[in-house]
This record gives structure tokens, C-alpha cells and sequence, in this order.
């Protein structure tokens, strides 16, 4: 794939690559190639000017798949889901009763956990985020954030118009890793996402946004333990950032690592109509919470997964 922001780079890339292929003896055949295209297909993504989103043929498949009966059948589909992973917020705490049934030794029961988890991933994948390419020009943010059994980011670019995702990452925690004290695990989540995202924050300037604020300081911590160094030595010599401290109830990764079935706490106060309509809008419509708006007011069966209040 040939990538350019506009016609005349485009075709200066182009021209550029033919170079290439002459001095190096390789020949492309012109009934394989495209040219000068706003949008094309490419490994199950459809790639245009807006972005990359799953290729509509996959989504079809996904509307008519079933549920897994084996361990066989939901492989594959946990399979397909791994592929697209980057389009999901919360993968981990979403797979979490499909990935439980894979463990050995795990009598295979497809109950109403698994059911809601099922029907929340197809749902999701019925109408995914559409992700901004990557420009290495502009600067990244990753924001990222642990909870007690899983880790979760996102990698996000400011175009002009606010940030917007370019991949969201999430996965379980190994069971060494859940005995980590709060400050490894949230440090374990910010060297998870650079390792993911290694080809894009490789040379980028990196804003790091953590909901726990001792990491702010964590260069001129005097009493790191063997991993910490080990960790910190790894972003150091590898990436140019600094991280930042933002509050865990602004935090978008925050949603990604809890775990399906945590809940937050509730307040209890007087009802406004005008109030509640204005943060119905404000969930149908905000760049996260808006799949999960859906996948609730859409599916029933997924109440184990998203509560409404």
C-alpha cells in the first residue's frame, strides 16, 4: 500500500517506489495494481480517506454467526475477534467469560455470562468505531489504565478537531501479574501499550495520561524495585515521552480495563427530564461511550456486561 495526503505527493510516492522496483529487477503485474484510490480493501479493513473500518463483508458473517456449541467453534470466532481487536474497547473484560472456557482442565457450559458476552462482542462488531490512520507527523497520546485484572489503553492523535482513537488494546492480566502492587500494574499497562504500539510511538513525541499520579514522578523515584528498573530502562532507551497525570473518571482507558461485571457506585438525586435527556445525547453521541450506548439499548441480553441507570 501506497499511503499520500494528497494527489501531487501521491504521485511523486509513486514514481519514487518504481524507482525502486526498477533498480531492484522486480516487476508488478498492472491487472493486480490500483491506482489513485479514495478507498480500497485490504486484509479484511477497508481503508479510505476517513479512516479504517472492518470490511462490511466480515460484518455480515459476524450478524449470521451462532453460538460456539464447542471449544472448536469458539476458538474460531474468539479467533476473528483477536484480528479485529483494535476496533473494541474493553476486549479483555468483554471475552472474559469466552476465554474462561478455554482454560484447561474447564468443563465447557455455555451459560448466560457467556450468552451477554457474546451477543455484546457481536453487537460492537455490527457497527464498529471507524479508526484515524496514523499521521508520524503529529504527536501520540496514550492513555492507559489497570484495574485488578486487566490492563487497558488507547492510542489516540489530536487532527485539529480533538483527539480520536487510532487502536484500542486491552488484555487480562497473567495471575503473577494481578499480585502487582497498584503502581506495577499501572506502570505494567503503560509498557504493555508501548510495546503494541512500538511501530508507531518508535521516534514520536508520546504524552503518557495515567489516573495514578505517582507515575508522574517516576524518573526521580529513588527506590525502584528489579522490575521497575527493568520496565523504566525499556521506555527510556527505546522512546521519547512524558507522562502526566489525569483523573481516573475522565480517564477513557479506565473503561477498558474494568473488568464486565464491576459496577460503578451510584448517587441518588432528584431527577431532571432536561438533565437526563442532555446525558442521553451526551452518551449516544460521545467517541467511546456511544458503543456502548448501543450494545445496551440494542441488546437485552447483554445486561451482564453494560448496566444502565
Amino acid at each position: 500500500l501506497i499511503y499520500s495526503k494528497t494527489r501531487e505527493q501521491h504521485l511523486k510516492d509513486l514514481e519514487a517506489v518504481f524507482q525502486r522496483l526498477q533498480q531492484n529487477r522486480l516487476i508488478t503485474k498492472g491487472s493486480k495494481c490500483e491506482f489513485l484510490k479514495q478507498e480500497l480493501e485490504f486484509l479484511g479493513h477497508v481503508i479510505s480517506t476517513e479512516g479504517i473500518r472492518i470490511d462490511p463483508k466480515k460484518l455480515r458473517a459476524i450478524q449470521e454467526w451462532q453460538p460456539p456449541t464447542n471449544l472448536q467453534q469458539l476458538q474460531s470466532f474468539l479467533g476473528f475477534v483477536n484480528y479485529v481487536r483494535r476496533f473494541i474497547p474493553n476486549m479483555a473484560g468483554l471475552t472474559g467469560p469466552l476465554t474462561d472456557l478455554l482454560q484447561k482442565g474447564t468443563f465447557y457450559e455455555w451459560g448466560e455470562k457467556q450468552q451477554a458476552a457474546f451477543e455484546a462482542l457481536k453487537t460492537l462488531l455490527i457497527s464498529p468505531p471507524v479508526l484515524r490512520i496514523a499521521d508520524p507527523e503529529r504527536p501520540f497520546e496514550v492513555i492507559t489504565d489497570a484495574s485488578d485484572i486487566a490492563i487497558g489503553a488507547v492510542l489516540m492523535q489530536d487532527f485539529g478537531n480533538g483527539l480520536q482513537p487510532i487502536a484500542y488494546e486491552s488484555r487480562k492480566m497473567q495471575s503473577a501479574e494481578r499480585n502487582y502492587p497498584v503502581h506495577d500494574k499501572e506502570m505494567l499497562a503503560i509498557v504493555h501499550a508501548f510495546k503494541i504500539r512500538r511501530c508507531y510511538l518508535t521516534g514520536a513525541d508520546v504524552t503518557v495520561r495515567t489516573d495514578h499520579k505517582s507515575l508522574q514522578y517516576l524518573r526521580a523515584q529513588p527506590n525502584l524495585n528489579p522490575r521497575q528498573i527493568r520496565w523504566l530502562d525499556y521506555l527510556e532507551s527505546n522512546f521519547t515521552y512524558k507522562i502526566t497525570y489525569k483523573k481516573g473518571a475522565n480517564n477513557i482507558a479506565d473503561a477498558l480495563s474494568r473488568p464486565s461485571a464491576q459496577l460503578a457506585a451510584v448517587l441518588v438525586a432528584q431527577s431532571n427530564p432536561l438533565l437526563s435527556g442532555l446525558f442521553t445525547h451526551g452518551y449516544s453521541t460521545d467517541p467511546f461511550f456511544r458503543y456502548c450506548y448501543r450494545v445496551r439499548s440494542n441488546t437485552p441480553e447483554a445486561s451482564g456486561v453494560f448496566q444502565t441507570f
